[in-house]
């Protein structure tokens, strides 16, 4: 067996292959030789049988280093990096978003915007690769992207966030194996794209639901009471309160929210709730939910 000084890390062999270094993770996972395991990597056996082991690094710790002739398996060989792909696949990536919130978020920072026509690709997006496209059957607009794209730093930081994952830095050397497949932990700062600083996750996918959907909102807004009360937000078109139910409040905070729902009722306000499990169907609770209550997203 080859000595492990001479082995590729998965961004190396990325590399060799010329491949984004995503969509290897990807396909090692979809293959079986690699899983998530926390916040790392681990071989699995199908992994381990075609050459992959461990090897150790001062600065980043344990990774995956695979055989120098890894490249030559029909496998990865077969693996095409010249094709084309839409928000919809970028979901291979981004498995906790939508392709709905995936196109809000490209549109957010500049490379397309939603017209009647539906999405169209805007100068900044053209400059990064982007292609018109009109589907058949509908005529409807839309933008497809080198598979590159998901290696792009703006696009990987923007993504990692909104799916409350944690970005890897970019490593000086290939023993870094940067992903976009992180789970969340308990240090991951609750900070919003508008800025807003929540207090759980749950929280800020509300949030940066909200702000892509270009819905002006308040957090911590006071109800029209005498006694202080708050929700968690507050949409002024349309007057709409919304409180998220994380799965592990206290006894007196489930109190203080039944109060709260106790007095929407009194005072005729419209209010939604969130749910925990409500978490990856955001576009289907806040979007069917608001929509009742007139306000378009």
């Amino acid at each position: 067996m080859a000595d492990d000084d001479s082995k590729l890390s998965t961004t190396a062999l990325a590399k060799k292959l010329d491949i984004p270094v995503q969509q290897l993770f990807a396909t090692l996972r979809d293959y079986g030789w690699i899983r998530r395991s926390g916040d790392a990597w681990t071989l699995l056996p199908k992994g381990e049988f075609e050459g992959g082991s461990y090897q150790n690094s001062r600065r980043y710790g344990r990774y995956i280093v695979w055989p120098q002739t890894l490249d030559h398996h029909p496998l990865l060989a077969a693996i095409e990096s010249n094709q084309r792909i839409t928000a919809a696949s970028m979901r291979r990536y981004y498995p906790r978003l939508h392709a709905r919130q995936i196109n809000r978020a490209l549109a957010e920072i500049g490379l397309q915007h939603h017209s009647i026509l539906g999405w169209e690709l805007t100068e900044l997006g053209k400059s990064l690769g982007g292609k018109q496209e009109e589907s058949e059957s509908s005529g409807a607009y839309y933008v497809t992207w080198p598979h590159e794209i998901i290696d792009h730093p703006v696009i990987h930081r923007e993504l990692t966030c909104q799916s409350d994952q944690i970005p890897t830095a970019e490593p000086a050397d290939a023993g870094a194996e940067p992903d976009l497949f992180a789970s969340p932990a308990e240090s991951v700062s609750c900070v919003g794209i508008d800025g807003h600083q929540l207090d759980t996750p749950l929280q800020m996918r509300v949030c940066n639901w909200l702000y892509l959907a270009q819905l002006a909102h308040a957090f911590k807004r006071a109800l029209p009471t005498e006694e202080l009360i708050t929700a968690d937000f507050y949409i002024p078109a349309g007057n709409v309160y919304i409180d998220c139910w994380d799965s592990d409040i206290s006894a007196g905070e489930i109190s203080q929210r039944l109060r709260k729902r106790e007095l929407y009722r009194e005072l005729g306000l419209h209010s939604l709730e969130v749910n925990a499990a409500d978490a990856e169907r955001l576009d289907e609770v806040l979007g069917r939910g608001l929509l009742a209550l007139g306000i378009r997203c």
